[in-house]
This record gives structure tokens, C-alpha cells and sequence, in this order.
């Protein structure tokens, strides 16, 4: 894998933002987050940079600026599917590291489901984000960090 320089994180509903700052301190990793207008918050930490709140504003900006080596935080997976092309290091915020090899069949389930919703079909929404998703995120987020700064 590359040196990580910076993090975008797609801010609009991630739940484990303070974990990315903290987690980021130790190295002095950029950490940005990307958000539209709709969503601004009080959240004071790291850069927040807030684009239209026009559908898929906040994926082309982070896009747009992330390359390899960095690492972006997002649950789009049209976006990651995107950024693993551009070697970028992408994982979700339930602390899945989606990696290339995966991309095909989560994008067709991504269709599938999509395709079932516009025939009517409702399929669940995903499951409440809990106490555990939040700790394999931290942990692979530090896993992450550390294996780039050479600490193992």
C-alpha cells in the first residue's frame, strides 16, 4: 500500500468522525471533511470544505481531490468503486476496507437491489449502526494508519 498524506471523509452522515481525528493526531494526517450545504454542523475539528447540496456534489468533490495513497471514508460504494481504481484507500464507516477485488459484485448488488426498488420491491435498509461497527472501524482505521507509518 501507499503513504496515506490525507483523509476525505464523505461527512453528510458519518457517524465515527471524532474516531477519524483521533485516530489521525498521532500521525499529523490531514483529515477533511467533505459535506454539502444542507449538512453543516458544529463539528470544529479537522478541515471541513462544504459543496452544493446537489445529488452527488460531495462524491465528485472528494473525487476530485483524492489521490493515491490517501484515504477516504465513505458507505457509497459507487464512489469507492471509482477511487480503488485511483489506488485510493477506501473504507466504510463500519470498518470494512473495500478493495478492488470486491468491487464487481458489490456494485451488482448495488444494481439489483436498486433494479427491485424501481419494480416496487422494498428491500431492507441497512441494519442500525451499533457499539461494534464503530470499534472495527477504529480498529481498522488504526490498522491502516499504523501499517503506512511503518508500526506494526
Amino acid at each position: 500500500m501507499l503513504k496515506s498524506k490525507r483523509i476525505f471523509v464523505d461527512a453528510d452522515a458519518c457517524p465515527v468522525k471524532q474516531e477519524i481525528v483521533d485516530a489521525c493526531k498521532p500521525y499529523e494526517i490531514e483529515v477533511y471533511f467533505i459535506a454539502s450545504h444542507a449538512h453543516r454542523t458544529n463539528f470544529g475539528s479537522g478541515t471541513w470544505i462544504y459543496v452544493d447540496s446537489l445529488q452527488d456534489e460531495v462524491d465528485f468533490a472528494i473525487f476530485q481531490r483524492a489521490d493515491a495513497g490517501d484515504i477516504v471514508v465513505t458507505q457509497d460504494m459507487g464512489l469507492a468503486a471509482l477511487l480503488v481504481k485511483k489506488k485510493v484507500i477506501v473504507i466504510s464507516p463500519r470498518g470494512i476496507l473495500i478493495q478492488d477485488e470486491q468491487i464487481d459484485c458489490i456494485l451488482h448488488s448495488r444494481y439489483v437491489s436498486a433494479k427491485l426498488r424501481r419494480q416496487g420491491t422494498f428491500t431492507k435498509g441497512p441494519k442500525a449502526f451499533t457499539k461494534e461497527d464503530r470499534e472495527r472501524f477504529s480498529n481498522m482505521l488504526q490498522k491502516i494508519l499504523s501499517n503506512h507509518e511503518g508500526i506494526h
